[in-house]
Parts: C-alpha cells; sequence; structure tokens
C-alpha cells in the first residue's frame, strides 16, 4: 500500500526498522526451524481458542459480537457464526486466554498468541490470504510485539505497583505488526499503524483482581488482538497518522515508562525470532502455577506420597508472581488447589484444572488449608517452584523445579505437542475434525487459502 498523506517527519533508526521490517513481512524468507516452531503456536492457541469458546470469558466475548454485525468473512471461533475481522480478533483473543493454556514469552512477561494469532486469522480470512501469509505475519506479531515492551522497559516486578500490563502491550504491538503484514503495508503506512496502535494501547494489572477472568481474557487476548486490527484497518482505509510514535516529543515510551532503551525495539530484527524463544505449555493452568505443579508430579512418581499422610504443604514461588495464583477463585489460576488436585489425583488433567465445583469438595479443602504458598523476594523473572510435603511420621520430602516442561529450554516432543491440542479440540469438534485441524496447521504454509481452516473451527 503507498499512503498519499502528510508531510514527512525525522524517523529514528529503530523505527524506521521496525517499520521496514513489516513491509518485508509478506516476502519474507523464514527458515525452516522458524517455519515449524510457528506452526506449532498457531495450532496451540488455535486449540486454546477452541477449548476456551466453551468457558466464560469465549462466551462472553462471542455474545457481545453477535449483537454487533451481522455476517461477515472472519469465523468466530466455537460457534457456527462469522462478523468483520474486527469483531472476531475480540471474541477469538478472549477464547485464546480463557483456559489459561496460551503460550508465554518470558523476557517480556506476556502471552504473545493469544492476541496475535487471532488477529492474523481474522485479517487472514478477511483478506483470503494463504497459510504462509499468516505464518509470516504471526512470526513479524511476535518479533515486534515483544520488542515493544521490551523496550519500554517492562516492570522489574509486576504486582510491586499498578502498572502497565505488558501483556497487552505485547499484544497490541505484536496484532498491529501482524494485521499490517497481512494488509501488505509499506514502510509509511506501517509507521501510521504502529502510532494508531499506541493511541489505542491499555491495559493496566489491575486485571489481578479479576476473580472470574473474564476481563483478564479481554485483556491479556481480545483488546489487543481487536485494537491491533482495527489499527491498521484505519490505515488501510487512508488515515494518516504520525511518522514516529516511539521518539520525538511527546512519543509513546516516555508516556509510559521511565525505564525506555529504544534500541531494544529493533534489536536482532531478522535474526532473533521471538516465536522460537517463547514458551508453550505442558500445563494449562496459569503460567506461575506450572513448576508447582511439575515439582508436585515428580514426588507423586518418585515418593509416592498418601494425601492422607500429608500434614503440611509449602509452595514457594518466584516474588514478583506469587501473587497472580495465590488463592484465585478460578481453578486453573489458583496453585494451592492444583497442587491439592494433582496429589489426589496422582496426576494433572485439564478437567481438574477446569472444575470450580471440585474446589470446595471436602478432601481438596482439607489439603488446600494445610497449604502455606511463600513469595520469594530474592527470586523474580522466572517460572521456579519448590513443593514440600511435610508428613505424618515426621518426614519431608521436596522438589525444586528450575525449568519447566514446555519451556524454550525444556521443548515438548512434537507428539506432545500434538497430544495436547487434541484433548482440547476432541471434546468440542469431535477426533475426525480435530485431526484434520492439526494435519493442516502443521502443513500451514502449504494451505492455499485460510478461510479453509476457518470452516473447521466451529462445531457443527
Amino acid at each position: 500500500m503507498t499512503a498519499q498523506l502528510g508531510g514527512e517527519s525525522t524517523v529514528s533508526e529503530a523505527t524506521a526498522r521496525v517499520a521496514e521490517y513489516i513491509a518485508d513481512g509478506p516476502q519474507a524468507s523464514l527458515p525452516a526451524h522458524v517455519v515449524e516452531k510457528a506452526c506449532a503456536h498457531v495450532l496451540d492457541t488455535v486449540a486454546a481458542m477452541v477449548s476456551g469458546s466453551q468457558l466464560p470469558p469465549g462466551q462472553r466475548g462471542a455474545a457481545f459480537v453477535a449483537a454487533q454485525h451481522g455476517t461477515g468473512p472472519a469465523t468466530v471461533i466455537g460457534t457456527g457464526r462469522t462478523t468483520c475481522a474486527v469483531d472476531a480478533a475480540l471474541a477469538n483473543g478472549m477464547s485464546a486466554h480463557a483456559d489459561e493454556t496460551d503460550d508465554s514469552h518470558q523476557e517480556s512477561l506476556s502471552h504473545p498468541g493469544c492476541s496475535v494469532v487471532p488477529a492474523a486469522l481474522a485479517v487472514g480470512e478477511s483478506l483470503a490470504r494463504s497459510g504462509l501469509d499468516v505464518l509470516r505475519a504471526v512470526v513479524v506479531g511476535y518479533d515486534v510485539g515483544t520488542r515493544v515492551v521490551l523496550a519500554l522497559g517492562r516492570p522489574p516486578v509486576l504486582t510491586a505497583q499498578s502498572s502497565y500490563s505488558t501483556h497487552a502491550y505485547v499484544g497490541q504491538f505484536g496484532s498491529v505488526a501482524s494485521a499490517s503484514v497481512l494488509h501488505r503495508f509499506d514502510e509509511r503506512a506501517a509507521r501510521y499503524a504502529l502510532s494508531y496502535a499506541a493511541q489505542s494501547a491499555g491495559g493496566v494489572t489491575s486485571w489481578l483482581r479479576d476473580g472470574n477472568h473474564v476481563e483478564k481474557a479481554y485483556v491479556f487476548g481480545g483488546m489487543p488482538a481487536t485494537n491491533g486490527v482495527r489499527a491498521a484497518a484505519l490505515v488501510a482505509a487512508g488515515c494518516d497518522g504520525v511518522d514516529d510514535v516511539f521518539t520525538g516529543h511527546p512519543n509513546f515510551p516516555d508516556a509510559i515508562s521511565s525505564r525506555v532503551r529504544l534500541p531494544l525495539l529493533a534489536d536482532g530484527l531478522g535474526s532473533r525470532y521471538e516465536v522460537t524463544r517463547t514458551n508453550i505449555k505442558k500445563f494449562a493452568v496459569g503460567s506461575p502455577a506450572q513448576a508447582a505443579i511439575q515439582a508436585t508430579l515428580d514426588l507423586v512418581a518418585t515418593e509416592d506420597p498418601a494425601p492422607a499422610d500429608v500434614v503440611g504443604i509449602e509452595i514457594v514461588l518466584p516474588g514478583d508472581l506469587a501473587q497472580v495464583v495465590d488463592g484465585r477463585e478460578m481453578p486453573d489460576i489458583n496453585v494451592q488447589y492444583l497442587v491439592a488436585g494433582t496429589l489426589l489425583d496422582r496426576r494433572f488433567s485439564f478437567t481438574m484444572a477446569h472444575d470450580p465445583a471440585r474446589m470446595s469438595k471436602p478432601e481438596v479443602r482439607d489439603l488446600v488449608n494445610r497449604t502455606t504458598l511463600v513469595a520469594d523476594p530474592e527470586v523474580v523473572g522466572v517460572r521456579t517452584a519448590t513443593v514440600t510435603l511435610t508428613l505424618r511420621d515426621g518426614r519431608s520430602i521436596s522438589r525444586h523445579v528450575d525449568v519447566v516442561r514446555g519451556t524454550v529450554e525444556e521443548k515438548m516432543s512434537p507428539s506432545e505437542l500434538v497430544d495436547k491440542a487434541l484433548d482440547l479440540l476432541v471434546p468440542v469438534l469431535g477426533g475426525a475434525c480435530s485431526q484434520e485441524i492439526v494435519r493442516r496447521v502443521l502443513d500451514l504454509a502449504e494451505l492455499p487459502d485460510v478461510r479453509a481452516l476457518g470452516a473447521l473451527l466451529s462445531p457443527t
């Protein structure tokens, strides 16, 4: 696209490089390992959207968009309806974060997939783009969104004070970058789209007080996805904007942060692909609880403690993240419940992690009441955990987990990824359809029209 708009202004090297990267996105030649990893994240997010569409955040997002417009080219996943791209991105983004199974990028403290993938699929369907087009857009979205927050200097301690939500900001700029690639913007239009994204960027960490996960799903997934798609659509319709929202006075980074490191905005673009540095969860729970579940499973496997013999449980989590999963009303983000349920079942299951009624069962409450959660102020910015069980005979048994299965350092195998996806897809869409979705997404680069995938993503 060539924008016939206002006068040129000074553009920083970092902003120019980001805009150039977005403009080059439609023709990008991606390394094979990046394509493979991007397909894995699209599959993981598609599975999250399908399963999340049946949970309250997904249902409420879908109910909202059903009242906005008639049919359109973009699928509202899990509903059998279609709508415009802006609304589909909102509903599908909320579904993607509804069940805490979506991916996470540790360095930027974010969940890129739950906004970038819904945005890319909605715009891809609207513009009849290919699977390869969508993959390229997703890769650019992960790269740009995470770098914006790294350039802002993420808050060092999430819960120390009310601050901007890194989760929302990564999603906002990742989604607009992804949508801009699919619109095939030139560099100047890409800069305008980034500026509109900055104007609509929002999200504060008050989502920590959201008891029912609906607002959190909106902040992490639905809001940034729809805002990014809308920002790109405004520019596609001819709206002009600021040439460089990241520098000059006033500018976006200075309005948000006192820790700005602008060179990080373009650092490693085209050589360091952030999708390859993004984790895929083994366990469908809030990220800070994952290591505690793994430690509990290790104890079950090696020590086989009988729940009746456990008189005390201590869970030690990083100081900046313990509050996120401390005694929450939602089972999949309540670490005390998740550890108790895993001990009782001798295994982890999606069903256990999403069963609110079970939280009040006497045997669960008994174990939870014996549990102490410790926030270690000396440990921040990581996903570690130590679980210690005190037994009736006076012994203490303990396991520490430094690296969680599914992280970049401890990757799941391809078969584990497929098993996780099918566990989420099959209950909603059935076995045959779910297998076809897995096949098409893992071979997404060969799909001529992404609308063929959208047609599979609702129950018949």
